[in-house]
Parts: C-alpha cells; structure tokens; sequence
C-alpha cells in the first residue's frame, strides 16, 4: 500500500523539512542541505526515501541533480485524505447534537 510509505517517509522530521523545502520550489540537494546539520550520504538517503515514496522526483540539468515535489505522491494523500473528508462532518453533527442535548 503506497499510503503507508508515504506516511513513513513523512514520519522523519528531517524528511518533512525537505519535503517543505521542496514545495517552495526546486532545488538540488545542496541547497536543500543549507540551514540543516545534515551530510551528504545523509541527504541522499533522505531524498531516496522520499522518491520511492514518490514525494520527491528528480530531473537532471547537466551535472546537477534538482528535486522538487511529486505531484503522483500528492495525488495519493489527497485520495487517502479523501476517504475520511465525508466521515468527520457526520461525526460533527452528531457531537453537536449530543453537546447541545447536555446543555439542556
């Protein structure tokens, strides 16, 4: 299930950062690593993580790499997030309702 590598991809704070980064713009992994205490390989990996999750994808430019946001891997949360939308205003209605009937 795609879903979950996702959500394991996005577990990581360092990934979420990048992840943030990228949705600003594209970059390549040594822009990405300014401001962060991260090394290379460390980055690297991180950017593997995130693309087979298909967060992130990569286009090369010469001899750079630049990465930048995954529309598919968007795709995939928003379906999954789609899922639960219709559910939470049901569930609304009814604690509405109950906390109203307490009130009385």
């Amino acid at each position: 299930m795609m879903e979950n590598e996702i959500f394991k991809a996005l577990a990581d704070p360092t990934r979420r950062t990048i992840f943030e980064k990228l949705a600003t713009g594209s970059m390549n992994a040594s822009a990405l690593r300014n401001g962060m205490k991260i090394s290379q390989p460390a980055m690297s990996q991180h950017l593997s993580v995130l693309r087979n999750a298909k967060l992130v994808r990569e286009e090369r430019q010469g001899r750079f790499v630049n990465y930048e946001v995954d529309p598919e891997g968007l795709t995939l949360i928003a379906r999954w997030l789609g899922k639960y939308r219709a559910y939470w205003p049901a569930r609304i209605d009814t604690l509405k309702i109950l906390l109203k009937d307490m009130d009385q």
